[in-house]
């Protein structure tokens, strides 16, 4: 393949723009509040859930609470008509006396029992209205947190987006002052070996492998055309001379 020299040096100007390119995108894709935000809408996630376990939890144990409640009502209200009965006179059998009294006295273990069932119940809701309280609070933090870092993600990202565009704009024009043939080479060769497809040879060694060439490599650059593309024959990649080439 033949191309001018200048047109050859161009591609380097290329690759430089193509590698400032692929910086950005990796810097963009790597953004350290990228991993934050990820962490954060997790947590928020599971906050969601867990405030709806909680959430749920309460209403159980309000409706427990409420269900205990009515059962020491109606042991109380038994209880106190038993008792209206005894203190009225009109039981006067011994036997239906003694019955009365002892059922009264069990009507009040068990009104004292369901009020301990009560009072555990209310500490429980308690608790768990704490919780939710608590899961609540935490949540709002991590609202807040994670409107602070995608602020700080979107501007970071504007400001990779327009050096971005700076460098394709540059891009756009550099590309024009390569011949086709070569560009579509460069392209291919991009692709096959992580983005670089175009190289300095400086001082004897392709700055795209970073191997350093031997005589018989050096004497045939030697000898080239200066419109001779040229290709390393390391890692085959356009192999560019420059002032700084050593030959």
């Amino acid at each position: 393949m033949k191309a001018a020299p200048q047109a050859q040096l161009r591609l380097i100007d290329l690759q430089d723009l193509d590698s400032s390119l692929d910086r950005l995108a990796h810097r963009r894709r790597t953004l350290p509040e990228l991993a934050e935000i990820e962490r954060l809408e997790g947590r928020l996630t599971e906050l969601r859930d867990a405030i709806v376990a909680a959430e749920t939890e309460v209403g159980d144990l309000r409706r427990e609470q409420k269900k205990a409640e009515q059962d020491v009502d109606q042991v109380r209200t038994r209880a106190d008509r038993d008792q209206k009965r005894l203190d009225s006179g009109q039981v006067t059998s011994a036997k239906d006396l003694s019955s009365l009294q002892t059922e009264i006295e069990s009507l009040h273990r068990r009104q004292s029992d369901l009020e301990e069932v009560v009072l555990e119940i209310m500490e429980r809701t308690e608790e768990a209205e704490g919780r939710v309280a608590a899961l609540n609070a935490e949540r709002s933090g991590a609202q807040d947190e994670l409107a602070g870092l995608t602020e700080r993600r979107d501007a970071a990202q504007r400001e990779i987006d327009d050096e971005a565009g700076t460098s394709s704009a540059a891009r756009t024009a550099v590309a024009k002052d390569v011949p086709d043939d070569l560009l579509a080479l460069y392209e291919k060769l991009r692709g096959q070996f992580g983005g670089v497809g175009a190289a300095k040879l400086y001082r004897g060694a392709c700055q795209g492998c970073h191997l350093a060439l031997n005589t018989v490599d050096l004497n045939r650059i030697r000898a080239a055309a200066e419109d001779e593309v040229i290709r390393c024959e390391e890692c085959r990649r356009v192999l560019v001379r420059t002032p700084e080439s050593g030959l």
